[in-house]
């Protein structure tokens, strides 16, 4: 799968590629469950829906595809600094692993670096590349922490992760304005004065 976008002159073309074989397989599956559901596949306004769903699930799991080890290693550099790093607000779409259905929210992630820093765009696609698989929030929160400190061995790393998850909000208990936060922090982020540190920079928001 490829999706990318590219500047043509002022404007942007998006590409997406598919694998041919495996969306064909899944739009017939697809197909198969608006059957099941009771619905006529072959009606007007279902026809091209198979295919479209598949495409759809392969653009939002696109994260398989990503190596968020070498998305940070592809922009990174010595730098004598060592003071706290914050990326804050980083939009998150995800899909529950056991419904799949989506939750929506926000990560906020930060390191004190130790020899190295990356780019800071690195850090928000390496949120995207977690995200953009089949996930539970807490798994995800540990994972981002994890690979950025494997990868960058800084100080210390912290990330927090608000989101409101649709399969409480639709179905279960139909919860509408429940949100659920999940954190997780190494090094120095482990002493109570650098964490609430943290906690203020990243805003008084947090539910």
């Amino acid at each position: 799968m490829d999706f990318s976008i590219h500047d043509e002159d002022g404007g942007y073309e998006k590409i997406e590629r598919y694998d041919e074989a495996s969306t064909n397989s899944m739009a017939d599956n697809y197909k198969n469950i608006l059957g099941h559901l009771g619905e006529d596949p072959e009606r007007e306004g279902l026809l091209k829906t198979p295919m479209r769903v598949a495409k759809a699930m392969q653009f939002l799991t696109q994260g398989y595809d990503m190596n968020p080890e070498e998305i940070l290693k592809s922009a990174m550099f010595k730098e004598d600094y060592r003071q706290m790093v914050i990326v804050k607000d980083i939009e998150i779409f995800s899909l529950c692993e056991h419904h799949m259905l989506p939750f929506i929210g926000k990560a906020h992630v930060a390191y004190i670096p130790n020899g190295y820093v990356t780019g800071l765009s690195k850090i928000a696609r390496v949120v995207e590349a977690f995200a953009r698989r089949l996930q539970i929030q807490e798994r995800m929160t540990s994972q981002i922490k994890d690979c950025i400190q494997e990868t960058l061995k800084p100080l210390g790393v912290a990330v927090v992760i608000e989101a409101q998850h649709l399969c409480m909000q639709m179905r279960g208990v139909q919860k509408q304005h429940s949100v659920t936060t999940t954190s997780d922090f190494t090094g120095a982020f482990k002493s109570d004065k650098t964490r609430e540190e943290f906690v203020h920079l990243i805003g008084a928001k947090l539910h």
